[in-house]
C-alpha cells in the first residue's frame, strides 16, 4: 500500500486545481524540484506527478520542471500529462521514471498502450479520470462515452502496471475519495489501481488500510498535505502498520 504526494506543474509551478479546471490553480510551490524533495523527506516512497499545460496541449510542457525532480531525488516517480506517442514515452523512462502515465492516448489509441507495455514491462500505467461515471481525455476537457470499466477491460489482458482512477468531481475538493467506485473498480479487473482525487483527511487514510480496500495498490494525496489537513507521519505510519498486519 502506496500513498503517493502529488506534484501537478502549470507554467513550472507546483499547484492544485478545482475539480480539473485549469481557471482555478492554487499555486503552492514555485520550485517542484524543492518540494520534491520535501516530500522525500517527509518519508514519501513514490512521487505522482502530471504535466497539466502538456495534458491540455497533447505535448510536455514542464519537461525541464520534471527533469530537474528526477535529479534530486532519489524515490521512483511516476508522470501523466501529453505523453502520447511511443517516442514520448521511450524518452521519459531513458530519463529515469519509473512509470509513465497514459490518459488521453489510452482511450483514443489503446494498441499504443499494448505495444508500451510489450516494450517496457511494468512500468506503463493508465490513467483514468471520470466524470459523472464516463471517461474524460484532453486534460479533463472533453468527456468520452466510455465508462471507466468499459476502458479497464481494454487492458486486462497486456500487463499494465496499475490503473490510477480519478473521480474528477472531487479532485481539489477535499470531500474524500470515491471509495466505493474505487473499489468496484478494482474488483471488476485484474489490474492494481490507486485512488485519486479528494482525498481530505486520515479518514481516507483508514479506508484505505480498511480489508476491502486490500487489492489497491494505494491512493493519491495532493492539497490535503499542501494545505497540511493530513498528519504525514502518522498518515505513513497507519500505512506501514498496515503491511505489518498484511504480511503476518
Amino acid at each position: 500500500m502506496i500513498l503517493f504526494p502529488a506534484i501537478d506543474l502549470k507554467s513550472g509551478q507546483c499547484v492544485r486545481l478545482v475539480k480539473g479546471n485549469m481557471d482555478q490553480a492554487t499555486v503552492f510551490n514555485d520550485d517542484p524540484a524543492a518540494q520534491a524533495k520535501a516530500f522525500e523527506d517527509q518519508g514519501f516512497e513514490y512521487l505522482h506527478m502530471v504535466d497539466l499545460d502538456g495534458a491540455f496541449a497533447g505535448a510536455s510542457r514542464n519537461g525541464a520542471a520534471v527533469e530537474r525532480v528526477l535529479e534530486t531525488v532519489s524515490i521512483p516517480v511516476q508522470l501523466g500529462g501529453g505523453i502520447r506517442t511511443l517516442d514520448d514515452i521511450d524518452a521519459w523512462l531513458d530519463k529515469g521514471l519509473a512509470r509513465v502515465i497514459l490518459g488521453t492516448i489510452a482511450v483514443r489509441n489503446p494498441a499504443l498502450v499494448r505495444q508500451a507495455c510489450k516494450k517496457h514491462p511494468s512500468r506503463i500505467a493508465v490513467g483514468i479520470d471520470a466524470r459523472d461515471g464516463r471517461v474524460a481525455v484532453e486534460g479533463w476537457a472533453k468527456t468520452s462515452e466510455l465508462s471507466a470499466a468499459e476502458l479497464s477491460t481494454r487492458f486486462t489482458d497486456c500487463g499494465v502496471a496499475a490503473i490510477i482512477y480519478t473521480d474528477i468531481s472531487r479532485d481539489g475538493m477535499l470531500s474524500g475519495i470515491n471509495w466505493p467506485a474505487t473499489i468496484a473498480l478494482r474488483a471488476s479487473i485484474d489490474i492494481p489501481v490507486i485512488a485519486s482525487g479528494g482525498l481530505a483527511s486520515m479518514a481516507d487514510i483508514d479506508a484505505l488500510v480498511a480489508p476491502d480496500a486490500a487489492l489497491l495498490e494505494g491512493a493519491i494525496a495532493g492539497r490535503a498535505l499542501y494545505d497540511g489537513r493530513l498528519n504525514v507521519a502518522e498518515a505513513l505510519a497507519r500505512i506501514a502498520a498496515s503491511r505489518g498486519v498484511a504480511d503476518a
